[in-house]
């Protein structure tokens, strides 16, 4: 199978094309690898790879073949390095699978490599000191987004046709919407932290994916979700598959749309522009658009200040049993600026100060939840602006302490943490592009607590009415030379 090839199936039809013959799973696996040579060098997307461990299970597992990598964060595979894109945690190897990449090995994926993450997935951009600037491949000036840069980069580019991805404030759809993807933060509970957390910046962090069609990510979440023993919590098991939704009718349904984030934060002309034809696209399926106001309830500034206290007490946490672990000390020697100065801001926040946060995250997800009554679906840009230039986080970053930090990367991304905060599923897709760049455009949709029945459905119909696929970014592994690894190389 040449490069060319393999990158116009999604996994759904790769996984298809090795069932019934047409092409070996170790046909597409050199595909992806040669895939990965000829756009990593300007991308820096992946990390490591290493040699696949197992063949698909013969006869069965759904995406049997699939080639996949792993976010360098939040999953564990056993004898792996995962090193939280961080000095700190530099070769950290994983003693079992998590719970995660059991489901992944049973889906029949074929994980061969990691992808660049943030510093501790610290941030909305991926620039980390230890493995450098991710680049988007629209534009390689430009960042990919975070703390899923890598993982968007890599599946923009056509290495991978979907990738893991997790989300604490928009890690799935920020990297989605700079990237061309599409990428849905799925509702707290639904899939497992397991088994070493039960959850993660108190139910902030979920896991999920990134992929090039919404069918690929519906059959994911089909085989990663549900509980594992010993879960605090889980979201109820939906009707029917997932990958079933996204070729039903959604019917009319009631969206409110908010064109302006919380807190003041502008949305900037090509990306309003955007949004008014995304609107009139609605119109024309038969929904009912009208401007909302969907309140947070509480005040933007108190919003930023809650989640920096969360925020940093838990990373504060994390950074003192890396450091115990691998008996290494904490400064600017291993970790980051901003991630040092939030340890630092983490240490002070009280016990009292804590609490007070978790009641204002109640708070936000109780006045969200309410929204959900009145409308079925919240339409908002995932990002208020184009992906910005590589190095506009970093600038004066060293007279940030860790509530500047936050704020940053808030006023950055307005529109996306409310919903991890309120444990909702939300979804950024490749609806539009600016006129004058042609860079990607990703449109927010979140709907309540549960029901990422309803955002497939929209997605599928979307997917139809305004087709992306033939959108490819100008790093695309399609355009590049086939240069496969010698023969019998894994």
């Amino acid at each position: 199978m040449r490069v060319a090839e393999y990158v116009r199936h999604d996994a759904v039809g790769l996984a298809e094309l090795m069932a019934t013959g047409q092409v070996t799973p170790a046909e597409v696996e050199a595909a992806a690898r040669a895939a990965a040579q000829a756009v990593e060098p300007r991308l820096n997307a992946i990390v490591e790879t290493w040699p696949a461990e197992d063949e698909p299970e013969p006869g069965g597992a759904p995406l049997a073949g699939v080639p996949f990598l792993l976010k360098d964060i939040g999953v564990t595979m056993a004898g792996k390095r995962m090193e939280l894109g961080s000095r700190l945690a530099a070769g950290n190897v994983a003693g079992a699978d998590s719970a995660l990449m059991r489901r992944f090995r049973r889906a029949g994926l074929v994980t061969f490599g990691r992808t660049a993450t943030p510093e501790m997935a610290y941030s909305n951009t991926t620039e980390p000191v230890l493995h450098g600037a991710t680049r988007n491949p629209w534009d390689p000036g430009r960042s990919a987004g975070g703390s899923s840069g890598g993982a968007g980069a890599a599946v923009a580019a056509g290495v991978v046709p979907i990738a893991h991805a997790t989300d604490a404030a928009g890690s799935i759809r920020i990297p989605a919407a700079h990237c061309g993807l599409f990428g849905l933060k799925p509702t707290r509970g639904r899939v497992s932290l397991g088994p070493d957390f039960d959850e993660l910046f108190n139910g902030l962090v979920v896991h999920g994916s990134v992929s090039r069609t919404v069918r690929d990510s519906a059959v994911l979440l089909d085989l990663i979700r549900g509980p594992e023993p010993g879960d605090p919590y889980f979201a109820e098991e939906p009707s029917r598959p997932y990958a079933e939704e996204v070729t039903r009718h959604p019917g009319p349904l009631r969206i409110g749309v908010l064109a302006e984030a919380w807190g003041g934060n502008r949305t900037t002309a090509p990306v309003a522009d955007a949004l008014s034809r995304v609107v009139r696209l609605l119109d024309s399926l038969g929904h009912r658009v009208v401007e909302a106001e969907a309140g947070l309830g509480v005040d933007w500034e108190e919003f930023v200040l809650a989640s920096a206290r969360q925020w940093t007490a838990n990373l504060t946490a994390s950074i003192d049993e890396l450091a115990a672990a691998f008996g290494r000390p904490i400064d600017s020697s291993t970790l980051e600026p901003p991630v040092l100065a939030s340890y630092r801001y983490g240490q002070r926040v009280s016990g009292a100060e804590f609490v007070t946060a978790l009641a204002i995250r109640n708070r936000i997800a109780r006045s969200l939840a309410r929204w959900f009554d009145e409308y079925d679906v919240l339409l908002t840009p995932t990002m208020p602006d184009l992906p910005v230039p590589l190095g506009t986080h970093a600038e004066d970053v060293t007279a940030l302490d860790g509530l500047g930090w936050l704020r940053r990367l808030f006023d950055l991304a307005p529109f996306t943490a409310a919903f991890n905060v309120a444990g909702t599923p939300a979804m950024s897709v490749p609806l539009t592009a600016d006129a004058g760049t042609g860079l990607p455009i990703g449109m927010q949709f979140a709907a309540g607590y549960g029901r990422e029945d309803l955002l497939f459905r929209l997605a599928g119909q979307l997917e139809l009415a305004s087709p992306w696929s033939g959108r490819t970014p100008a790093v695309w592994a399609g355009n590049e030379p086939d240069r496969r690894e010698p023969r019998g190389a894994r």
